[in-house]
């Protein structure tokens, strides 16, 4: 038996079943429907956008070569004027399960904020249970260190035998300041540690933000909001390090726009989305930096099925998806 678990554990997973969620947009504040279903082998990510009296978008692959704007969230163009923003919530919650196909459908120009984290969208994962598909899972294996900067902030890409994130944050803040945290990627990490973690911003910024047409359904439901040396939110912190978690989220869904899980570490230092989607530009600028390898060229002690958050079922592959 633990030899097929091993054999398993280096298969493709996609969703048992589809998955569905409605809110609204924090920036937009518009009403919002989203489904993530099954994809075939090989699909990664795909999105379309559903425009409605029976037309929708064909499905194109969420990739960072399709971000148009990083201020304060991911966007992406689809194709003939269509976009999605604030995507990131929803591939890192896909990514860090351990999903490597699905299809996104969302019937409004950005993805529900929901309660600010990836739990909801983590934990419907979890419900729906994985289906492991008759197909290798790819990586792409650093090669060679790409470092990108803005002044003191720098994110960076390096060789390193496993999946990690060491990401810091320092901000004129005494409620926030200066958090590091360093995190061994394992489904089971990712849903415990990373998934939990809200989005948060400042007071002092509502104003400028809303003039300029962000954060318009921001509230203190879907945002830890810092006023001075205090958190409004009633129910305080869910972790005491709260916002590098978070951060580290956004990092997990942003680089999964690279369009397979990255094999090897990423350093962060005052990152942001525009520096997570620039390090991809980087990394991808020479075929020297990387490799495309299949889980079984790499030591499996960092991916093994056995470190499933509890309840996560990982079924054999039953069915064609199409």
């Amino acid at each position: 038996m633990e030899l097929h678990m091993s054999k398993l554990s280096t298969r493709q997973r996609t969703l048992a079943s589809e998955l569905n969620f409605g809110g609204y947009g924090v920036h937009s504040g518009q009403p919002v429907t989203l489904t993530i279903a099954p994809a075939p082998p090989n699909s990664g990510f795909l999105i379309c956008r559903d425009l409605g009296s029976g037309h929708t978008t064909l499905p194109v692959q969420v990739h960072f070569s399709r971000i148009t704007r990083t201020t304060l969230c991911t966007t992406l163009d689809l194709g003939d004027s269509v976009s999605v923003a604030t995507i990131e919530h929803v591939t890192s919650a896909l990514s860090g399960m351990g999903v490597d196909n699905a299809l996104i459908t969302l019937d409004g120009a950005e993805c529900p904020i929901l309660d600010g984290s990836a739990q909801p969208f983590a934990s419907a994962i979890l419900e729906a249970g994985l289906e492991i598909q008759p197909a290798s899972r790819r990586f792409i294996k650093i090669m060679r260190a790409v470092t990108v900067r803005n002044n003191d902030a720098f994110a960076a890409l390096e060789p390193y035998n496993g999946r990690a994130l060491d990401l810091e944050i320092d901000f004129d803040s005494k409620v926030i300041g200066r958090q590091r945290m360093i995190f061994d990627w394992s489904p089971r990490r990712y849903y415990e540690d990373v998934s939990r973690a809200r989005t948060f911003g400042f007071a002092r910024d509502a104003k400028i933000l809303r003039q300029a047409g962000y954060a318009l359904g921001s509230s203190l439901d879907n945002s830890i909001t810092v006023h001075e040396d205090r958190i409004l939110n009633p129910g305080g912190l869910r972790y005491e390090d709260e916002f590098v978690r978070h951060k580290l989220l956004d990092a997990i869904g942003d680089l999964s726009l690279g369009g397979m899980p990255i094999y090897g570490r990423f350093r962060s230092y005052k990152g942001g989305h525009a520096l997570n989607a620039h390090v991809l530009s980087g990394l991808f600028s020479s075929d020297a930096n990387y490799e495309i390898v299949t889980a079984e060229d790499l030591p499996l002690n960092f991916d093994a099925l056995d470190d499933l958050p509890e309840g996560l079922s990982a079924q054999p592959y039953l069915r064609s998806v199409v």
